[in-house]
């Protein structure tokens, strides 16, 4: 199995990263390769771990990119890497958006995870008298990539999260008032975050399958920089990749 996990930042990345490798260390697989780092065109860099018999052959890869703050870092970074790959013959199996976002409350509380069943563009659309109209009702492309059904189910009660819709904002939540309306027109919405939805348009323009799972660092509605959970957050990250690999070493041995 090739994996592409694609974060926001540094912190998010190396997090995934220490989840990833204590869990081949755990399976006494071999040492994970961090910090060799694979150039990219663009400037982008991989961060790659060598997951040993991670896959059916006895190999396998993850690469972990730190694409940029936002929709449109997170789609140019993820369509680099994955054109890159299909270009050196190494094509990937799946995208992984990851990372911290903030949680509807009372269903994603602080230091929970999200697994998405569906990754929305929430304000991708149009305002107009009557309200928010999606891009899809306005006959332009879509908002909404679906992640594999099974596979997300799967990897959410694997990893004991919440599984829902989770939003792509280009401007972080920071009143009560968007909260209720976000979630009047997302009533299944549990997290939003700002590269979901980018990340998945990448995957889709390569037939690849994606999924977002993010961890809760924040409340989403008035900012309260105080309540912040960052550090939690982060490392509820690490485990739950921890926790993703053996799921992954399921769904490889299962389609070999």
């Amino acid at each position: 199995m090739r994996l592409l996990v694609v974060t926001a930042v540094a912190a998010e990345r190396d997090a995934a990263a220490r989840g990833l490798h204590a869990a081949n260390q755990a399976r006494d697989t071999g040492d994970a390769n961090v910090g060799l780092q694979r150039p990219l065109p663009g400037g982008y860099s991989l961060l790659r771990l060598a997951m040993a018999r991670f896959g059916t052959d006895g190999v396998g890869v993850a690469d972990l990119l730190d694409a940029g703050v936002g929709c449109a870092a997170a789609a140019a970074g993820t369509a680099t890497a994955l054109t890159a790959a299909q270009v050196a013959g190494e094509p990937y199996d799946l995208v992984v958006s990851a990372g911290i976002g903030g949680g509807f409350q009372p269903g994603a509380p602080i230091g929970s995870t999200v697994v998405a069943d569906a990754i929305v563009a929430a304000d991708l659309g149009a305002e107009t008298a009557e309200g928010f109209v999606p891009v899809t009702e306005l006959g332009f492309g879509t908002a909404r990539h679906l992640p594999p059904a099974r596979l997300s189910r799967t990897v959410a009660d694997a990893l004991g999260a919440a599984y829902g819709t989770v939003l792509t904002v280009s401007t972080i939540t920071g009143t009560a008032d968007t909260a209720a309306q976000l979630i009047d027109r997302h009533p299944t919405a549990l997290a939003e975050a700002m590269e979901g939805f980018g990340v998945a348009e990448a995957a889709a323009g390569h037939v690849l399958p994606v999924l977002e799972i993010r961890t809760v660092s924040n409340a989403v509605g008035p900012r309260d920089r105080g309540a912040w959970r960052i550090g939690d957050a982060l490392a509820a990250l690490t485990e739950a990749f921890r926790e993703l690999v053996p799921v992954l070493e399921s769904e490889a041995a299962s389609d070999g």
